[in-house]
């Protein structure tokens, strides 16, 4: 079984901090990436800017907030799933809001997984955790 990096995209640096250490107490031991926007999420995954010296891997796992800063999750999201290199790399999009219409669009345009983060502290750690299982479970077996 191969390990996979995992690119966590979140400005929020709280829900950031705490994604990380929810899944590394529940011993996801994957590295994981973290970066603040969308842009420097496709610099990361694209290798460009700050990321272009080799200081960036493939993810195999991107774990990706809808609402950022420069460039929103959604045309992330789009770029990369109409990118034939990018487009396997399995991406759930996280969210605060559970409208309907930011679902259907996140499923329609390739995400793998749409999840709402739910405001409780209990929730969100459960959530994360799952997550975390999951994903990393089917990703290690490509």
């Amino acid at each position: 079984m191969q390990l996979i990096d995992i690119l966590l995209v979140e400005d929020n640096p709280d829900h950031a901090m705490l994604t990380k250490k929810i899944l590394e107490d529940n011993k996801v031991v994957n590295k994981i990436y973290l970066v603040e926007d969308g842009e420097e999420a496709l610099d990361f995954v694209y290798r460009m800017g700050k990321y272009n010296n080799g200081n960036a891997h493939r993810p195999g796992l991107i774990l990706l907030d809808v609402k950022l800063p420069k460039i929103d999750g959604f045309t992330v999201l789009k770029q990369l799933k109409n990118d034939p290199e990018y487009k396997n790399i399995p991406i759930v999009m996280l969210t605060t809001s559970s409208r309907d219409e930011e679902i259907v669009k996140g499923y329609a345009d390739g995400a793998n997984s749409y999840v709402t983060k739910p405001i409780k502290f209990d929730e969100f750690t459960e959530t994360i955790k799952c997550i975390g299982i999951y994903w990393g479970l089917i990703c290690s077996n490509y």
